[in-house]
């Protein structure tokens, strides 16, 4: 069995424009005399590698505590891509997917410097897949990244944004991405990992 771990780091991750950083605080310390060490941290919920609740961006959305966890684990397909996720994309990475395992084209991930189109975003929302994640901290364009949210969340496609898959070969492998159990959040980190039985 081999674990690929696809999560950032959390003190030196990315953060998206205009969000707060994670914050470290050491509260006890033994080498400066405490019984223990002892630390604080604060975050914003879309700091590296985490997920997006449809609560997000719609109102009235689940929030992260109200989603089944089999969302965030199960099998999942990993594809590489370079540029625009187009609908015909789109199309094209859902066959693959099924016919490499149909359970994993529920959960697609997406490997390289990728942006998912609102038509991409239609492709995906329409043939029911349950996750869609990618290594960019939004999955649509950064300057305008508000009309694919809307197209996923709003037909409940959870997003894991700001996954690290470099190190990992296309194919099917089985996604833990359960998010912290935060009750009324739009979004979560997680420890996401990829597990690949050999």
């Amino acid at each position: 069995m081999k674990i690929y771990d696809i999560s950032q780091e959390v003190f030196g991750c990315c953060v998206f424009p205009g969000d707060p950083a994670p914050e470290k605080k050491t509260l006890s310390s033994i080498e400066k005399g405490g019984v223990c060490n002892l630390t604080a941290f604060s975050m914003c919920a879309h700091n590296g590698t985490h997920v997006d609740a449809p609560f997000h961006f719609i109102k009235g959305g689940k929030t992260v505590d109200e989603i089944s966890l089999e969302t965030f684990a199960g099998t999942a397909y990993v594809t590489e891509h370079s540029g625009t996720v187009t609908g015909d994309d789109a199309e094209k990475i859902l066959e693959k997917a099924g016919e490499s395992d149909p359970e994993a084209s529920k959960r697609i991930l997406i490997k390289g410097k990728a942006t998912v189109s609102p038509d991409a975003a239609k492709v995906f929302a329409e043939k029911g897949i349950l996750l869609l994640g990618n290594e960019s901290q939004t999955v649509g364009p950064e300057d305008a990244p508000v009309k694919v949210h809307l197209v996923l969340l709003g037909a409940g496609v959870v997003l894991l944004e700001g996954i690290r898959l470099s190190e990992v070969p296309e194919g099917v492998y089985f996604l833990n991405a359960a998010p912290l159990n935060l009750s009324g959040a739009d979004g979560s980190p997680c420890r996401a990992i990829l597990i690949k039985e050999r």
